[in-house]
């Protein structure tokens, strides 16, 4: 009993306080897709589809990006574990440099996929609400990399209400923004999909001021003003060391619900529409283990920082235990109504009966979506982000896509057959990282493995 009590006052109370406003933030990010596709489902199913799928591939391209900053969890929190501030502030300026220079190669990504659009096969009702979102979310590409930089270094100075501020705020704007845009109230004309890809970008602008601004007042009359903002070579090379193995792990686990909905956009709009309705409830759900595998980063380097890979350990099993608990609620509220998550999108008869047979696939692997991610988080405090890699590399694309493919097309099941081979995907995933997890932990705990990776 004394062992469990001690568990939950050190680690599980401690996660539990860090990650619920770490979960808030990562919300409130999503749904501002969620809130786009929401708004525009009164302009018809292609509509609907077609401005989900332009967010999903935009998120595609955007994740990676943000996911080169991943390393900022390592380096930032482990050098607040440490006591060495300044290091965490010279991790700042690095972050901002890697966002700095990563846009102009992304941002020519998303350029050339603008034009690829019409050979994608996309139905003819959905392709023309592609073209219209796409080009205008994916303005937003510069500011979402400086906020990405800007929230890991709060984050992982445990800063975390500020974020979840922001994020909340920055959705009441995008909700006015839409509705104005979208519809033509007063002034302003009617744009349809277009209207909910601007407020998506001015929302993203708000973010990186907000975030900006209070980085600046943690450290008003500190070391910022000081600090050198000239181009820190190492320390680039070093986030991008840890971060482009990350970035690479998230952007395939992304990728593949990106490369699914292509593929679902060749379908009927009935179906595609269900399909980016239940992709935008399943992803709303999965912020909230991706909020604890935040957290986790956070107080596992924390700790190593700290030397200590006990309390690494425990923070890492509180994490696992948390997500899954949550994922587990989920899959049962998935089981019992999905009916009523697919409704608050739309009343079409057929699209609510699609949908609520993909919640039923996505009920089956919560547990395993929640412990991949969150794994994944407790690995990257410990510096562990290139294995992760390799495992979802071969767990989505070589195995997981190619059967989707096969069972939506040949075997006959259409978009279900999309979801049940995401879900195999995500079985293997899931069970790999916590293997590779234990083996970690269990190294760091016996001394086998090098405790820190910052550098000075």
């Amino acid at each position: 009993m004394a062992v469990r009590g001690s568990f939950v006052r050190e680690a599980l109370l401690p996660m539990i306080r860090l990650a619920l406003p770490v979960i808030a933030a990562e919300l409130g990010w999503m749904s501002m897709g969620v809130v786009d596709t929401v708004m525009v489902g009164p302009l018809g199913a292609a509509a609907l589809g077609g401005t989900g799928i332009g967010s999903v591939l935009f998120v595609a391209v955007g994740v990676f990006g943000m996911g080169l900053l991943l390393g900022m969890d390592t380096t930032v929190s482990q050098a607040f574990g440490a006591g060495k501030r300044a290091q965490c502030d010279q991790w700042l300026v690095a972050g901002l440099w890697v966002a700095v220079l990563v846009t102009p190669p992304l941002a020519a990504v998303l350029y050339l996929m603008q034009l690829a659009l019409p050979s994608f096969g996309f139905h003819p009702q959905v392709l023309p609400h592609v073209q219209a979102y796409f080009p205008v979310v994916a303005l937003s590409l510069p500011p979402l990399l400086l906020y990405a930089a800007l929230r890991r270094y709060l984050q992982a100075l445990s800063r975390v209400g500020v974020i979840a501020f922001t994020l909340v705020s920055a959705n009441l704007v995008n909700v006015l923004v839409n509705w104005v845009l979208i519809y033509g109230i007063g002034p302003f004309p009617e744009l349809g999909v277009v209207g909910a890809a601007w407020a998506t970008v001015l929302s993203r602008l708000y973010m990186v001021a907000v975030l900006a601004t209070a980085a600046w007042r943690l450290h008003r009359g500190e070391s910022l003003p000081r600090m050198s903002l000239a181009l820190p070579v190492e320390r680039v090379r070093r986030l991008l060391t840890l971060g482009l193995p990350a970035a690479a792990h998230l952007t395939f686990e992304v990728g593949v619900f990106s490369a699914v909905t292509a593929i679902a956009g060749q379908l009927e709009p009935d179906a595609l529409a269900a399909h980016n309705i239940a992709l935008n409830i399943a992803s709303v759900v999965f912020m909230v283990p991706l909020g604890i595998s935040a957290a986790a980063a956070v107080l596992v380097g924390q700790h190593v920082g700290a030397g200590d890979a006990a309390g690494a350990r425990r923070a890492g099993w509180a994490a696992i235990l948390v997500a899954l608990a949550f994922m587990g609620s989920s899959a049962v509220a998935f089981l019992v109504a999905p009916g009523g998550f697919i409704r608050l999108y739309t009343r079409e008869i057929a699209v609510i009966a699609i949908g609520s047979q993909l919640l039923g696939v996505a009920a089956a692997f919560q547990l395993f979506d929640g412990l991949q991610v969150t794994t994944t988080g407790a690995l990257r405090g410990l510096g562990e982000t290139r294995v992760p890699m390799v495992i979802s590399l071969v767990g989505y694309w070589v195995s997981g896509l190619p059967l989707a493919w096969w069972l939506c097309f040949k075997a006959g099941y259409g978009v279900i057959g999309l979801w049940l081979g995401l879900a195999a995907s995500l079985f293997f995933v899931g069970t790999c990282l916590l293997c590779l997890w234990r083996v970690r932990i269990g190294q760091a705990v016996r001394g086998v493995a090098a405790l820190t990776v910052t550098s000075t």
